[in-house]
């Protein structure tokens, strides 16, 4: 269950959500099955937290969203994808911690 300021991106909405915000988006590529997305999901919940306002945050379920990972070249998951302008700006695969995501979006 991510926490509310975690957004919900699907094929549906990725252009509108995530291509078309205004600020920088940070997109986690996951799935219910997978183990260190499950290790990673609190880290998010905080990363969105703390950035609220700043950072919009959200998740992608590859399961039920596979024209969107395809999109993005999303082969092992979870993968983690900044976007900034409509464009991706810094990918990051596997299990990271909260200060190394923190370094990546304060680079923005």
């Amino acid at each position: 269950m991510p926490g509310e300021h975690v957004f919900a991106f699907s094929d549906g909405n990725f252009k509108e959500e995530v291509i078309g915000a205004a600020e920088p988006v940070l997109v986690d590529f996951w799935a219910a099955w997978c183990g260190p997305c499950k290790m990673i999901a609190p880290v998010i919940d905080e990363i969105a937290e703390e950035f609220h306002g700043k950072v919009k945050v959200g998740k992608v379920d590859v399961d039920e969203n596979r024209q969107t990972a395809m999109e993005y070249g999303v082969m092992s998951i979870p993968t983690l994808i900044i976007f900034k302008g409509g464009q991706p700006v810094e990918r990051a695969v596997g299990y990271k911690s909260k200060d190394e995501l923190k370094a990546m979006l304060e680079k923005l």
